[in-house]
């Protein structure tokens, strides 16, 4: 049976790339209505080649987490930084 077509497909608070906890702040703020402190990925730089691994389903859905967008960031300087 398919979920209702409300149901977002993606967990809001996982990494669509990892499955991991993503910390988004505004999913926190949203969830339990309480502020937050600005979301980490305000001040995190994202390669575009990032954005294109995340499924087409999952696009929009959820926030990269901060392990993946560092992980990227260390790939993409490769072996001399």
């Amino acid at each position: 049976m398919s979920p209702p077509a409300d149901t977002p497909l993606t967990d809001p608070g996982l990494c669509p790339l990892c499955g991991g906890d993503n910390r988004c702040a505004m999913e926190i703020e949203r969830e339990t209505g309480e502020v937050q402190p600005p979301c980490w990925c305000m001040d995190a730089s994202f390669d575009p080649a990032l954005f294109e691994r995340i499924p087409a389903a999952a696009r929009g859905q959820a926030c990269i987490c901060a392990r993946c967008v560092a992980a990227a960031a260390a790939a993409s300087a490769g072996p001399h930084g």
